[in-house]
């Protein structure tokens, strides 16, 4: 079952934590006059994560999609949220936009974003910040809530296990010793 934290005004954190491979996925909604979700989700947890935004706003009300990167747990279920949501627009890089999302994911022509661009939902304001294969991916971006100062972000500091949604403690030496175990087997390299 997803859990929902509020981790901003009006910005909550939707989690599930899936046991077999010891990671939680994570997907932000900010209920605001125009509502972004940040991060989809796999396909495997669209109906939790759907159950979840409906108890915060009604989900065809999703104004804004966006993601850091193209993978499946950013990314996958974009079609299934636009066709919730008739009136909803992807939110990605320019790249992304050119490259993967126009071509075989939204349902929509994307908002390609370019570096230092602003995007206000209502009372919030998001910016976003191309990071080009950071944390992966050349397409990769990250949005930053200027009014709350909160950053919306993808396997930047990944960590394994079910851990709490916010923190004032050491991230980087969890998110490190996740990388040095990846390195021992197929995920070898996940971050450049």
């Amino acid at each position: 079952m997803a859990q929902i934290t509020e981790i901003a005004p009006d910005l909550f954190r939707i989690t599930t934590f899936v046991e077999p491979f010891n990671i939680q996925f994570s997907q932000f909604l900010m209920r605001d006059d125009q509502p972004l979700l940040f991060h989809t989700g796999p396909r495997a947890l669209f109906s939790e994560v759907r159950t979840a935004v409906a108890s915060l706003i009604d989900p065809r009300s999703l104004r804004w999609i966006g993601f850091s990167h193209f993978e499946s747990d950013e990314c996958a279920t974009v079609p299934e949220w636009q066709q919730l949501a008739p009136q909803s627009e992807v939110l990605c890089s320019v790249v992304g936009k050119m490259v993967s999302v126009d071509d075989c994911l939204a349902l929509r022509p994307a908002k390609g974003m370019v570096d230092g661009e602003i995007l206000e939902t209502g009372r919030y304001r998001f910016r976003f910040l191309a990071t080009p294969h950071v944390p992966h991916c050349w397409e990769a971006g990250l949005l930053f809530e200027e009014t709350e100062r909160t950053l919306l972000c993808s396997d930047l500091f990944h960590q394994d296990g079910d851990v709490e949604p916010m923190t004032e403690s050491d991230v980087i030496g969890r998110c490190r010793e996740t990388l040095v175990g990846y390195q021992q087997g197929p995920l070898a390299n996940y971050v450049p």
